[in-house]
């Protein structure tokens, strides 16, 4: 591997040890064996890198899912099994939610990293809604991210929290999905005024 991809591997550790905010540039050198001058050569800044490599991880997260999930693109037994593999990472994943809730919670302290981050959601709503339903992403529009994706992520989002806060009485793949049907199910239901 060269410097750059050094790099890239040493702030990834450092991101699921460390998080954004306690993590330095000399802490990303010393994991990688490069040097300060290489992180501003290959990536501008110490934010920029720990940008991409927020990005590779959630990249290398979400393939974990994508090769072995279950059932047919939009289906009940898809959502579940995308959850429970959600789930059964989270010990793995949850240092990589922690630190993107930093970033999100530091207001405007850290604006250049944030502007970064938010430029990469669009990507992840089309990898979590090419998951779920088993659309390509090269056939998703703007308004499938910005509608169908939105949604995806906030359920991911949401059960991230529930299971960083209390990993106790978060929900179980088997209780998000059962929820997720009831919620559908309440929603497609006439109106009982409708009906008479």
């Amino acid at each position: 591997m060269g410097h750059r991809e050094d790099l890239l591997e040493g702030a990834k550790k450092c991101l699921v040890e460390k998080g954004f905010v306690r993590t330095t540039a000399r802490d990303i050198v010393s994991a990688s064996g490069t040097n300060l001058a290489s992180i501003g050569y290959h990536y501008g800044s110490k934010d920029a890198l720990l940008t991409q490599a927020f990005i590779a991880l959630m990249e290398e997260w979400g393939q974990v899912f994508q090769d072995g999930l279950e059932g047919e693109g939009g289906s009940l037994e898809r959502f579940r099994a995308l959850w429970a593999g959600v789930l059964a990472q989270h010990e793995k994943s949850g240092r990589i939610w922690a630190a993107s809730l930093e970033v999100a919670l530091s207001g405007d302290q850290r604006p250049e990293l944030r502007a970064m981050l938010a430029a990469s959601q669009g990507e992840g709503r089309r990898g979590l809604i090419s998951m779920l339903t088993g659309t390509p992403e090269d056939r998703l529009d703007e308004r499938d991210v910005r509608t169908l994706g939105a949604f995806y992520q906030a359920l991911l989002n949401g059960l991230m929290i529930q299971w960083l806060f209390d990993p106790e009485t978060a929900a179980t793949a088997e209780e998000f999905t059962e929820g997720m049907r009831r919620a559908a199910e309440a929603l497609t239901r006439a109106p009982e005024s409708a009906a008479e």
